[in-house]
């Protein structure tokens, strides 16, 4: 449904699947292949692929932990956003990428739950887009010396409350990967 005029497309949108980010990650074999199929998928469909890469300290440009992990290699034609916030859309060109496509619904996946995937979902919706998490197709590290909750619980629940997320005139929802219909149209 979207509230974005004139703009059809989907894309799937890959965050932060990088070396320093998913080495130590909940599932991450498992993850990464889902998101190489999902990939693999999306470019079959002829649907876009948006790659978003990380910056930080722990994560400095063209160092080993900076780079995506070698299962997953993005195509030249392929939109690579760079960001510094958890929300893929804060003070990144993400959605100048997006608009110059016609993209209004996202198929999200990567790392980490708690983190970039939960804010830029949030991110996408209030800027009037449809954001599906893949929910077999992210993952986050274990926090849980600092209180947090264990990993598999951290992609439960965000799988859960997603799952159910609303907004007006948007669709949100969560899917697995061998659901997922990217020509399909998202239901209000």
């Amino acid at each position: 449904m979207s509230t974005l005029v004139n703009r059809p497309n989907t894309a799937l949108l890959v965050i932060d699947v990088q070396n320093g980010v998913v080495g130590e990650a909940f599932s991450r074999e498992s993850v990464v292949a889902n998101i190489g199929t999902l990939v693999d998928k999306a470019r079959a469909a002829d649907i876009g692929v948006v790659w978003v890469q990380h910056n930080s300290d722990e994560l400095p440009r063209d160092s080993k932990n900076w780079q995506y992990v070698p299962e997953l290699v993005r195509r030249d034609s392929e939109p690579l956003v760079q960001k510094e916030y958890a929300d893929s859309f804060e003070e990144t060109d993400l959605e100048s990428v997006l608009a110059a496509r016609g993209i209004s619904r996202l198929f999200v996946v990567g790392a980490q739950t708690d983190a970039c995937i939960r804010s830029t979902l949030h991110g996408a919706i209030t800027r009037g887009y449809d954001a599906t998490l893949v929910g077999d197709a992210h993952t986050t590290e274990d926090l849980s010396q600092y209180g947090a909750p264990t990993p598999d619980k951290v992609i439960a629940h965000t799988n859960l409350y997603w799952k159910y997320h609303t907004a007006p005139g948007r669709t949100a929802g969560t899917v697995n990967t061998a659901d997922v219909d990217f020509a399909a149209s998202p239901s209000a």
